[in-house]
């Protein structure tokens, strides 16, 4: 009697075992490091840590110091100890990925933080990946659709743009997001939470992205509690889970809320590893990979990743050395403002201060024509701001001012939109014709 033998699976098994292992021992552990002799593999191995009957506890080669490889873990160090012995596992970190993972929640090492078990039906994709070549990259021609009116008239996106979203704390970023990830014209939602409370993870879920959201969306979430390295690969999990799916030629919106813990992530293996402070204690290895993380979204020969980060700016200092960085790599710019939400405008998009680059070229001349008119009314509008709050204005003094305090309400009553509400593309410029025209 003949047995079919699944040699595609017997290759995969084989692909994941070493036929020589290379294993040292734990000698130090200081901080987030540890410290082994003995072991003899490349920066970005996987390793297992075999600790005293405990279940293996995974670690990263992350440096080499004097003779001794530096680890830092991805996991918890409990029952760790001098001796500890430790097993090169012959790869780099991969993941499953397939459509089976929408509608599901990840940790930040793409493994279910939900219920249930991923099943079959995967491939495996590395998570450090190199960006598309730029020559292969398709000119990005068509707008992507966000259903929020202030983005879409005056701050139009395109298929495979990356855009940062920048705000300090509790201006209403992560509502922002699940806004996007409701009614963007994307076909899938990667988003990623790094470094985010344990308690607002729920919240985002239910109350910001809700069902609707959920069934076209992964979740990647690596919490402030979990060890730092785990922050970064949950930046790059996402990254990755986004790449399948544009390799099947989708138009995926990826989210990442925030690159600034991101980078304080990064800081903090730098530091450990020993490298030198630098702008406002941010380590050089940090604006070496923020870089290498966003160059990974954008167009490619098949399918696109519009990407958006938010950028958690520290005193709303719009100039502080991740902000400023993140600035230069990205294609456009939202500035949420304070001020603004404190006046009950939602959302509190600066209009004056944000940007889009792409926006010329992937709009017509009669919406360019409409979003610079608007912008132009604000301007004005913001000149006199100051002898119009106290009542010193005297009207026809100014032409551009009296047209601007014209239409004023009409443009603040375009540019608010409630948590609920939704718009079309068509019906966003319908809008904002119909604002200048009264």
């Amino acid at each position: 009697m003949s047995v079919a033998v699944d040699f595609n699976a017997c290759y995969r098994i084989l692909e994941n075992i070493s036929l020589r292992q290379r294993g040292g021992k734990i000698v130090k552990v200081t901080g987030l490091t540890l410290e082994a002799r003995g072991l003899k593999a490349p920066i970005g191995e996987v390793c297992l840590i075999y600790n005293n009957g405990h279940a293996p506890v995974a670690a990263e080669i992350v440096g080499f110091r004097e003779g001794a490889t530096l680890l830092m873990p991805l996991g918890e160090l409990d029952g760790i100890a001098p001796g500890c012995r430790v097993v090169a596992t012959g790869r780099s970190h991969r993941i499953p990925v397939g459509p089976g993972l929408l509608g599901r929640v990840l940790d930040g090492l793409g493994r279910p933080l939900d219920t249930g078990f991923l099943g079959g039906g995967y491939e495996y994709y590395a998570v450090n990946n190199s960006p598309p070549n730029p020559l292969e990259r398709r000119r990005i021609k068509k707008v992507l659709a966000t259903g929020i009116k202030a983005i879409d008239a005056l701050l139009t996106c395109g298929e495979g743009q990356r855009v940062g979203i920048f705000s300090g704390s509790g201006v209403g970023k992560s509502t922002l997001l699940g806004m996007i990830a409701r009614h963007s014209t994307a076909d899938i939602n990667v988003i990623a939470l790094i470094g985010e409370r344990g308690r607002e993870v729920r919240d985002f879920l239910e109350g910001d992205l809700g069902p609707d959201g959920m069934a076209r969306s992964v979740v990647v979430v690596a919490t402030s509690d979990q060890p730092a390295l785990v922050r970064i690969k949950g930046a790059f999990v996402a990254t990755a889970i986004a790449e399948y799916f544009r390799d099947q030629g989708y138009s995926v919106m990826l989210m990442m809320d925030s690159l600034t813990r991101f980078a304080i992530a990064q800081r903090e293996v730098g530091l450990a590893i020993g490298e030198p402070p630098a702008t406002r204690g941010y380590t050089p290895s940090v604006f070496a990979l923020l870089p290498r993380l966003v160059e990974r979204a954008g167009t490619s020969a098949r399918g696109s990743i519009t990407g958006l980060y938010t950028v958690l700016v520290e005193g709303d200092d719009m100039n502080e050395p991740v902000a400023d960085a993140v600035r230069g790599l990205l294609d456009g710019h939202i500035v949420l403002s304070r001020s603004l939400a404190a006046k009950n405008h939602f959302p509190a998009i600066d209009v004056l201060n944000s940007i889009s680059r792409l926006m010329p070229e992937i709009t017509s001349p009669e919406h360019r024509r409409l979003a610079g008119q608007l912008r132009d009314l604000l301007a004005a509008y913001q000149e006199a701001a100051d002898l119009i709050e106290i009542g010193a204005y005297q009207h026809g003094s100014n032409p551009r001012v009296d047209t601007a305090l014209k239409f004023y309400d009409a443009i603040q009553d375009f540019l608010k939109q409630d948590k609920e509400e939704y718009f079309t593309f068509e019906e966003t410029l319908s809008a904002l014709e119909k604002a200048l025209s009264n």
